[in-house]
């Protein structure tokens, strides 16, 4: 008969009993309440020894499965299958919230610390249970190097403290594939993680992300290798940005997108078009398996626009576009996606004066432009902007004609003249030979000055090269025209010294009329310093020796008016002898004079 059913259980005095032992206690009221007149005292061990064998045989250390008895304000009460209750401090089942998550009949793991404490109930521990079996599972994760999720606690010396149940430490050399430079970013993250080191003992845990992300992309590159081919479109996530391209990940395989195949139209950097971390469908240009290098492909994704542009934007006609890049030279206008043409900075206006394309136009800006040239095998359209409007020059040609008189303002000297502005931004050219009939202009600073206002001759209109040449000493008499028709080489004049040079005299026979008496023609003896015999503003005679009307040059000589004054003097004597005036040696003395000094000369 079972024990427990025996008719001569009672409990034991004192009414309802404790918690310690109270099992046990139960089983030996019965055995003392039952008679054994006729039996042997080993019966009686037997009996207690039947009662304690309906328990389980367990030892401190163990973890087991119990059931909630009770659950009071301090502790819970958990019956697992012992002689005697465990009781476990309530506190291990608040949550972090402080809310209490346990009821009677719960089903839950605990760990035994000590068969008996002073009270009578054996000693549990859930929260001891729950570190075991945590650490039971980081065992088995380490050894089969399987994956376990954890969230990143806060940063610490090294890398980060991360929750996988306890806690574990990541370097931040395994954070991830690349080095990672903000790790207070990562607080709160959710990550997949490998232990790589384990010492239960000391309770160190050092676990690696990267070595997941190293298994996933091998895994994807795998994969990716057995399905890529030439002409495939993939998707991609940009990984790398460079000068000459985008560096983009297939999954586990890089490949390079590079700049020329990017768009169809002019980028500069690849950074125009795309990001790190942007997501994009590219085309597999090339492959080579052994090598594992990839070129891609992003504008071969569209149609190239090229190939019908002559048709599309034939020479001279009108189309409309947007103004996406300005530099020193002129304006990029995109036509459509892909396709752009440059307005050169001289194509933008006919005649205002701009250092700088962005005082015409900026970016963003909508315009209409005429399509100059096209070339679709070099990928170039030059386009025009002031084309779109009148040409002022062909106004100016209709305007004024050739020998008209006009009057403007000096806008700028040069060596070689001066600008003259006819209308707005349109100049005309003065040269330094148009500037005076009589004077030696040497520059034309010497005269004008800005902003002085001149009246000029319109001599030259090219409206092709936008150029208009001026005259101001058409406008003044021409002086040498009846100083050439009135004289003759060998007629002697007279005028006054205006400039000695190395080579001569500069004589101003009339206003503005000045002949040059080199320095062969000053005497009977060359000369080599003029200065020492003549001086600026000395009256001379000389003897007209050269006219050139075409070229307007008077030659001078002083010394041929010297050899006909000798001429002369002899005649006269000749003229004397015939008559008989003189004496023959007087005659023959003054023709040896006269031979004398031209001896001297040669």
């Amino acid at each position: 008969m079972p024990i427990i059913d025996n008719p001569h259980f009672k409990p034991s005095p004192g009414g309802e009993e404790g918690p310690r032992n109270r099992l046990r206690n139960q089983a030996k009221a019965v055995a003392d309440s039952v008679r054994f007149e006729d039996r042997e005292p080993e019966e009686y061990a037997d009996l207690v020894a039947q009662y304690d064998g309906t328990f389980k045989q367990i030892s401190a250390g163990e973890i087991l499965r119990g059931k909630v008895l009770k659950v009071t304000d301090k502790e819970v009460i958990v019956d697992v299958g012992y002689k005697s209750e465990g009781a476990i401090p309530l506190h291990e089942f608040r949550d972090e919230g402080g809310q209490i998550h346990v009821a009677a009949g719960d089903q839950i793991d605990v760990f035994l610390e000590d068969s008996e404490d002073v009270e009578g109930y054996i000693v549990l521990s859930l929260e001891k249970a729950s570190r075991m079996k945590i650490w039971g599972d980081i065992e088995r994760a380490y050894q089969q190097r399987s994956v376990l999720t954890g969230r990143v606690i806060e940063r610490i010396k090294g890398g980060l403290a991360v929750d996988i149940g306890v806690r574990a430490f990541l370097p931040g050399s395994q954070i991830d594939l690349r080095p990672v430079r903000n790790l207070d970013s990562w607080k709160g993250e959710e990550l997949r993680v490998k232990v790589i080191k384990l010492n239960k003992r000391r309770g160190n845990i050092v676990l690696s992300r990267k070595a997941v992300l190293e298994e996933e992309l091998e895994q994807n590159r795998r994969r990716i290798l057995e399905v890529l081919e030439e002409g495939r479109v993939v998707d991609g996530t940009v990984k790398n940005i460079t000068e000459y391209g985008a560096f983009v990940d297939l999954g586990g395989i890089d490949g390079l997108l590079h700049i020329t195949d990017m768009s169809w139209g002019r980028i500069n950097h690849p950074s125009e078009l795309f990001r790190i971390g942007d997501r994009v469908k590219v085309k597999v240009l090339k492959f080579d398996r052994e090598e594992k290098k990839v070129s891609l492909g992003y504008k071969q994704l569209s149609e190239d626009p090229w190939v019908q542009a002559s048709q599309k934007y034939p020479r001279h006609s009108r189309v409309r576009g947007r103004v996406v890049s300005i530099t020193d030279y002129g304006a990029f206008v995109e036509l459509e996606p892909g396709m752009e043409g440059l307005i050169h900075i001289s194509e933008m206006t006919w005649n205002k004066r701009i250092k700088h394309p962005s005082k015409i136009l900026s970016v963003g800006d909508a315009v209409e432009v005429v399509v100059l040239e096209i070339d679709p095998s070099q990928h170039r359209v030059s386009l025009g902007l002031k084309q779109t409007e009148p040409n002022p020059w062909a106004l100016i040609e209709r305007k004024y004609g050739a020998g008209s008189v006009i009057s403007g303002r000096v806008r700028n000297l040069t060596d070689f003249g001066i600008f003259v502005e006819v209308e707005e931004g349109i100049d005309g050219l003065v040269h330094v030979s148009d500037i005076s009939r009589t004077k030696k202009v040497k520059h034309p600073s010497e005269l004008f000055k800005k902003g002085d206002q001149v009246e000029c001759v319109v001599l030259n209109i090219d409206v092709e090269n936008q150029k208009l040449s001026l005259g101001i000493k058409q406008l003044e008499p021409d002086r040498w025209e009846p100083f050439f028709s009135r004289r003759r080489v060998g007629e002697v004049v007279s005028g006054k010294v205006m400039r000695i040079t190395k080579f001569g005299l500069f004589v101003e026979l009339e206003e503005g009329i000045e002949g040059l008496c080199h320095v062969s023609e000053l005497g009977d003896k060359r000369v080599q310093e003029p200065e020492e015999l003549f001086s600026v503003g000395q009256n001379i005679e000389a003897k007209i020796i050269k006219l050139n009307p075409a070229e307007k040059r008077i030659g001078l000589s002083i010394k041929a008016l010297k050899d006909e004054a000798a001429r002369a003097e002899v005649q006269a004597y000749v003229n004397q002898a015939a008559s008989g005036a003189f004496r023959l040696g007087d005659l023959a003395g003054k023709l040896g004079a006269a031979l004398e000094g031209k001896e001297d000369k040669e």
